[in-house]
This record gives C-alpha cells, sequence and structure tokens, in this order.
C-alpha cells in the first residue's frame, strides 16, 4: 500500500526459554516427569514454589551456567562484580506469590549482538542484545470456559532466561529469521529445547511505525500468544498494515499487548502496556548479590559447543557441502551431531548428508508427534553408515538401502546383516540383467520405437521398468550399460 512506503517498519523481540535443568530456579522439585510416568498436574511442587510463607529460594548454579554460556555465545558482557535478583510485583493467578523474582537493573548479561542471515530478504542484519537475564516461569492456567480456569503449578519457579533485542529489525521477515537463529543457537549450546510447540521457548514482538528518516520511535505494541515463527511473521505482517492504515487515517495508536488469534489470522486487543514502574521492581530480600567469579565464566567460555555459523562453515569450507545441506543439518543440532558421527564412521560427506537430510528424516519427522529426535533412534550412527557402505559399494540399490533403513531404523539391527540373512544383496550377474533387459524391451516395444526415433527421454522409463522387473536389486550401472547396448544395437 502507498501509506506503508512513508513509513520504516521497528521490530523488537522478547524471548522466554526454559533452561535445561533437571531442578527448578529457587528448589529441588523436578522440571519434568520422571521418564514413563505422567506428568499429572500438580504434583512437581514444594512450599518454595508454591510460595507458601516462610520459605526461602536458594539459586540454581546450573541455571546461571546456562545464562552465561548464553551471553557468552551472544558477545554478551557477563557481569561478575554483582548480578542482583529483584522482585517483579503484579497479581495473577499464574504467580503463587504475588511477585516474580527476575533481574531488571543489574542483569546477568548484557550488550550483545547476533549477525542473523535473511534468506528472504537476500540480507544479514546486526541484531543488539540488550539483556540476557534470569527469572523463575510462571504457573500454567487452562481456561475452562468463560466460567473457570484451573492452575498447574508444576511450571512454576521452572528456570527462565530472558532475551531482549534492541529495536533493530526492520522486517518481519527479519524478526523470524532472528527467532530462528536464537533458537539454532540455544539448542546447540543445550541451554533450552527451543520448543515453541510445547512452550519451552515463547516470543513476543515489539512492532511500532515511524515516519522514514525520523529519530522518534511510534507508539510500541507487544504481541503474544505466537507458538511458531510462522506466527511471528503473520503477526508482524498483520500489525504493520494495522499501524499503517491507522497512521494514514491521522488515528492514534495505543500502547497495548495484543494477543495473536491464529485461526483468524489477526491480533486482538488483551490489556495496556505495562512500564517497568508498573512492576514496582525492588532488591529481592531473601537472595544476596551473585558474584559470578571469572575463572568460573572463562572455563565457560573454554568449553563453549561449536556454534550453528560455525558448523555451518565447517560444512561448506571443510566438508564441501552446499550452503543448503549445512544450514538444513544446523536447524537441528541433534540431527547434525548424527550426521557428525556417521562421517566419522568413514562415510563420505554429501552421501552421508544425503541420506541424513533425505530418508533418515523422513522417518524422524513421521515421528514427530512422539517427540522422538535423532539421539533417540535405534539405529545408530555406525548402523546408518553400514547402510550407506552398502550402497556406495553397489551390493545394494538405493531402492533396498531405503527398505532396509525403514526397517532398522526402530529397531537398531545391523543393515548388512539383514541384507546378507534375506538375500537382499544387489543383482550383478550380468547374464540375468541382460535377460530382464530384453524382456522388458520386448513387453514394450511402443516405447523402444519412440526412444529409437529421437525421443531419448523415454530412457528413464524403460530403465525403471528393469528396475521393477528385478525387484529393484539390479547394478544401475549395468542396467545402464546394457540398456544402451541392446537399444544401440539391432535397429
Amino acid at each position: 500500500m502507498a501509506v506503508l512506503t512513508r513509513y520504516e517498519t521497528v521490530i523488537g523481540i522478547e524471548v522466554h526459554a526454559q533452561l535445561r535443568t533437571s531442578s527448578k530456579m529457587f528448589c529441588s522439585c523436578p522440571t519434568g516427569a520422571a521418564a514413563g510416568e505422567p506428568d499429572e498436574p500438580n504434583t512437581r511442587v514444594c512450599p518454595v514454589c508454591l510460595g507458601l510463607p516462610g520459605t526461602l529460594p536458594v539459586i540454581n548454579r546450573r541455571a546461571v551456567e546456562l545464562v552465561i554460556l548464553t551471553g557468552l555465545a551472544l558477545e554478551c558482557h557477563v557481569e561478575t562484580d554483582a548480578v542482583r535478583f529483584e522482585r517483579k510485583n503484579y497479581f495473577y493467578p499464574d504467580l503463587p506469590k504475588g511477585y516474580q523474582i527476575s533481574q531488571y537493573a543489574l542483569p546477568l548479561c548484557s550488550g550483545g549482538r547476533l549477525s542473523v542471515p535473511v534468506p528472504s530478504e537476500g540480507t544479514e542484519v546486526l541484531v543488539d542484545i540488550t539483556r540476557a537475564h534470569l527469572e523463575e516461569d510462571t504457573a500454567r492456567l487452562q481456561h475452562g470456559g468463560r466460567d473457570h480456569s484451573l492452575v498447574d503449578f508444576n511450571r512454576a519457579g521452572v528456570p527462565l532466561m530472558e532475551i531482549v533485542t534492541e529495536p533493530d529489525l526492520r522486517s518481519p521477515a527479519q524478526a523470524r529469521a532472528y527467532g530462528e537463529a536464537l533458537r539454532d543457537i540455544l539448542r546447540h549450546i543445550g541451554a533450552s529445547d527451543g520448543d515453541m510447540e510445547t512452550g519451552s521457548m515463547r516470543i513476543e514482538g515489539n512492532v511500532s511505525l515511524r515516519p522514514m528518516g525520523a529519530a522518534d520511535l511510534g507508539t510500541k505494541v507487544e504481541v503474544k500468544n505466537l507458538n511458531s515463527f510462522r506466527s511471528l511473521e503473520r503477526a508482524m505482517e498483520f500489525e504493520v498494515a494495522r499501524h499503517a492504515e491507522a497512521l494514514g487515517r491521522g488515528e492514534q495508536l495505543t500502547q497495548e499487548t495484543r494477543g495473536w488469534d491464529e485461526g483468524k489470522g489477526r491480533t486482538v486487543s488483551q490489556r495496556s502496556k505495562e512500564e517497568a514502574n508498573d512492576y514496582r521492581y525492588f532488591p529481592e530480600p531473601d537472595l544476596p548479590p551473585l558474584r559470578p567469579a571469572a575463572e568460573w565464566v572463562a572455563r565457560l567460555r573454554a568449553g563453549m559447543p561449536e556454534l550453528p555459523v560455525a558448523r555451518r562453515t565447517r560444512y561448506r569450507q571443510s566438508l564441501g557441502l552446499s550452503a543448503y545441506d549445512a544450514a538444513v543439518l544446523t536447524a537441528d543440532v541433534e540431527l547434525a551431531e548424527y550426521f557428525d558421527a556417521v562421517v566419522a564412521e568413514g562415510v563420505a560427506p554429501k552421501p552421508a548428508a544425503n541420506w541424513v537430510t533425505g530418508e533418515f528424516s523422513r522417518l524422524l519427522n513421521a515421528r514427530a508427534a512422539d517427540g522422538l529426535r535423532a539421539s533417540g533412534v535405534a539405529l545408530r550412527p555406525a548402523g546408518l553408515a553400514e547402510l550407506i557402505a552398502e550402497v556406495e559399494s553397489g551390493a545394494v540399490s538405493t531402492t533396498t538401502a531405503k527398505t532396509v533403513l525403514a526397517r532398522t531404523f526402530h529397531a537398531g539391527e545391523s543393515p548388512r546383516a539383514i541384507i546378507e540373512a534375506e538375500e537382499l544383496g544387489g543383482l550383478s550377474d550380468t547374464r540375468a540383467i541382460g535377460e530382464a533387459v530384453s524382456e522388458v524391451l520386448a513387453n514394450h516395444p511402443a516405447q523402444v520405437a519412440e526412444y529409437r526415433s529421437g525421443k531419448t527421454q523415454i530412457y528413464g522409463f524403460l530403465v525403471g521398468q528393469v528396475m521393477r522387473h528385478t525387484a529393484g536389486r539390479a547394478d544401475g550401472r549395468l542396467v545402464d550399460e546394457e540398456l544402451r547396448r541392446q537399444l544401440d544395437g539391432e535397429q
């Protein structure tokens, strides 16, 4: 629209990520149900996370480490002098104490940056990170209609990291790219699962418009209830259009919090936006200032896992993978680690990437609803390497290998043992292949005539028929040689 060209989009992002710790932020309650046990509401609770009178919080050391690791990955300054916890006061059913223990004036990490490629725009944007601080999560509300809501306190007190950017993003596509890049980092360093669908990562966009060339920011609107990066992009697009239309009519926008309605594809007003003074921050009297030792920070820096950008660079420059393959692999740290392990077994990088991002990922995605990750697949990297070696040597066809992979994916059996036991190995008998080719040509005289008249695109059809005739076992190279010999022989 014409009016939109008169304004510049300004977006800042707030991310809340649950940290991967075994216990809660200020007590010893587990953050998740034990393996195989149902996660019944209000079973992972104690007097501390329920906010009962007389209880005292104790800081979770591992949660502090994960925020420091994140700060280092984002090139932040890590505060080693004094980090203070504060009480953020507000009253809502999901906050048992009536306040949240958080950080405000003295955050753990501040002043970072993240360079974010934006493929859809063909650009790269440098995003300044304002802060990464530590707090506790709230309980979960389950609304039962207009007359009641239920509260599950299992989530109350789970370690939560908030990462806030400067308003450096200039389009919804950039906002989405930033969210995806940050999630990849959190997963690679093991700080968070980063699953928006399950709520372990929640993202909020703050958007405003200002006249082109203006320095002052426009009226800001925060959008919540975003459970995917696609929703983030769509919500920002909707708000940009809404702001532009309102400004074009001369209307005054209201600073507010809005929710995203995925079904209707629009935002809806929730409440007026709070300012910092509305929360009446003051130092948490039950916790002393936290002073991370410089030696502790140095040890964490030295043990930093490989970050996504470095991994993509290694895949392209050292292993010769395409930018696409590198991006697909590094989008899932467990998939990337599985791929690395397959290559470590001696498989060439390109075939390994083809199988891991192809058939292996297809089978993995089919179990996505069950929460299966690459690390949990029964077929270990050595087994997939064994199967790829059988294909590369010509012992089995790709079609047969896919069938074997589907069988061993969940069972973890040796692919080579199955191939040998069931005689699935490739057919390399030239006499048998010659007979198969002769029979196929005899059964398809019309297609043979087309090929010999110059319509060579029919060749693929004939190859497929030979492979079908041999149940996919024929050596592809020998089929090609024999088929061309017979087609180009007698006329």
